[in-house]
């Protein structure tokens, strides 16, 4: 689809803009230093829909310890406090040089929770444009001994969207929170008045604000997701069920996020979904082969099990934790040690076993003094299974 006239003035405006603070970071740290983080969380949302309440359940989930780059508190001078008063937006060319400068700080290398960036289309060009460079980077020190710190990056696109009622319904509802708490510290002279912003009293100006967002920062938000891992988070629900959908939407998946090399090194080995997807096939059919082929052995282990592991298992259901200690030399036999592991997991119990060779003394030579050992298989067997609760009061 060709460019209409605005797409074609925001790209080339972005790319002055890029251009221009891409060539300070260069002068100002080097080339070898812009260190950018292997992972970024875009968090855009509407206002009210929840950004601030969600972003720690986010870094969380992600495993991430460093605290968000909420772009609203970088953009601190008298000229962005009155434009964000008004719900209103900073200019492009100052956000993107206090984004990209942040970004560079070492708390976010392995990953950043960028809170309202971007929200522009040039914003977004440039963000691709940051991204481009970052890949070109990360091919440039691919194979030096700087390649780990010039990572491939990880982006991904996270909008939480509610409607417009629910977004003024919540800004109002944020205000009245704010004066009956700045009330409070007013009484008491405990604590530090909080800022109540026109958005938050005035009905007119928080449905500007959510018009602003619609009209500014929707379609820009829109635009990510034909590049980058898009999550679109239905924020109109109790924070339990907004958190259960970002859950599902952040679920890692190693093939969109690891290095290409790591992934073809790793890509071998089976996945833990893919092997417990027919374990339960695979036990019933082993069973069935016990049952069948080796009769005699499989009704040995089975009998130990029932006379002289369950009494112990039992006096420990409390715990669901128990452990048996036995010399039993049938389970010398590996077969009979995979039918205990299996009768066990088909009754619901998780078995694991160690086993150990301990020397028993046999005979001792009284002129020489030397003494004579035979080994012995000792099995110690750890059975776990769910506990029972105990209620009390």
């Amino acid at each position: 689809m060709p460019l209409n006239k605005l797409q074609t003035l925001e790209i080339k405006d972005a790319q002055v803009i890029f251009r221009n603070v891409w060539e300070s970071l260069v002068d100002d740290f080097g080339q070898d230093k812009l260190q950018f983080p292997k992972e970024l969380i875009l968090l855009g949302g509407a206002p009210g829909s929840g950004k601030g309440t969600q972003t720690k359940y986010i870094l969380n989930l992600r495993g991430l310890t460093c605290s968000p780059i909420v772009v609203s508190s970088l953009l601190n001078s008298p000229k962005a406090e009155a434009l964000k008063s008004a719900g209103k937006l900073v200019e492009d060319k100052d956000v993107v040089d206090l984004v990209f400068r942040e970004l560079l700080v070492e708390e976010y290398r392995d990953g950043a929770l960028l809170d309202g960036f971007p929200r522009t289309q040039v914003q977004v060009e440039c963000l691709k444009l940051l991204v481009d460079k970052i890949q070109f980077l990360y091919g440039e020190y691919a194979n030096t001994d700087k390649a780990i710190l010039f990572r491939r990056p990880t982006i991904h696109a996270m909008v939480l969207f509610v409607s417009e009622q629910t977004s003024i319904d919540r800004q109002l509802s944020r205000g009245e929170e704010i004066i009956a708490e700045n009330a409070k510290i007013e009484e008491t002279g405990v604590g530090e008045k909080a800022e109540v912003r026109e958005t938050d009293v005035s009905r007119v100006a928080a449905a500007s604000r959510y018009r602003i967002f619609k009209e500014q920062t929707w379609d820009a938000l829109k635009s990510l997701k034909e590049i980058y891992h898009y999550h679109f988070i239905n924020a109109e629900g109790e924070i339990s069920e907004v958190e259960s959908n970002i859950q599902k939407e952040l679920q890692y998946q190693s093939s969109l996020e690891l290095d290409p090399l790591a992934y073809e090194l790793l890509d071998p080995l089976p996945i833990a979904q893919t092997l417990s997807l027919h374990a339960r096939q695979g036990l019933v059919k082993r069973l069935d082969c016990y049952a069948m082929y080796q009769r005699e052995t499989f009704e040995k282990v089975l009998s130990i099990i029932q006379k002289s592991f369950m009494p112990i298992i039992a006096r420990h259901a409390i715990t669901g934790d128990s452990r048996i200690r036995t010399e039993d030399e049938i389970f010398n036999n590996p077969d009979a040690l995979s039918m205990l592991i299996d009768i066990f997991s088909e009754r619901g119990f998780s078995a694991t076993v160690e086993k150990q060779i301990v020397a028993i003394p046999k005979s001792f030579d009284l002129s020489s003094g030397e003494i004579t050992c035979e080994n012995k298989n000792v099995y110690r067997i750890k059975v776990n299974f769910s506990g029972s609760a105990i209620r009390r009061g």
